[in-house]
């Protein structure tokens, strides 16, 4: 197995992470709304581009535009994303409380994380499939052996076993914290 395709699995389950640490709780966390698109300057660019995104209590997140003429564009952007927030803009900066999820919100953030999961198990099998592809042509042009072929093969769906085991067990997590009232 190469180096390559542990870091593509690495990258895999990284990207997993951060995605749900996006999927809003019940607590304030400047990834619910820094990667959300606003209109600034005729371009598109994510809030964390154009202002500052801070925590002001475990309950409420700050909005601080470095040019206080996109505070509407924001407030806009972040409307459209359709999160369920409501910032309060004072002119200065847009304050965010984050309101406590309903049971159906709830489980609607536990499939999502379900959902996100399974993305992941895709985007392994794909690695997955890349690499055997790459013993198996190998083994034709006779650059490894039958016996060096069926370890590598092995090898990797071991890696790959513990790839989707790992993304299993951070989903089960992220449901559970999601659940938990």
């Amino acid at each position: 197995m190469s180096e390559n395709t542990a870091h593509e699995l690495t990258k895999a389950v990284n990207h997993l992470r951060s995605e749900l640490a996006k999927l809003q709780i019940w607590r304030a966390n400047p990834a619910i709304v820094e990667d959300i698109i606003v209109m600034a300057y005729g371009s598109p660019s994510p809030i964390r581009n154009v202002a500052a995104v801070s925590i002001m209590d475990s309950q409420t997140l700050s909005i601080q535009p470095w040019d206080k003429s996109l505070i509407r564009d924001i407030d806009k952007a972040i409307a459209d994303a359709h999160l369920g927030l409501n910032p309060q803009n004072n002119g200065e900066t847009l304050m965010i409380k984050i309101p406590t999820p309903t049971e159906e919100r709830r489980r609607e953030l536990s499939k999502n994380a379900g959902m996100m999961g399974e993305e992941a198990k895709i985007a392994v099998r794909s690695i997955r499939q890349e690499q055997k592809k790459r013993i198996d042509r190998e083994k034709s042009e006779k650059t490894i052996s039958e016996d060096m072929a069926k370890s590598e093969e092995q090898e990797l769906q071991k890696v790959i076993d513990e790839a989707i085991k790992e993304i299993d067990m951070i989903v089960k997590t992220k449901e559970e914290e999601i659940m938990k009232v």
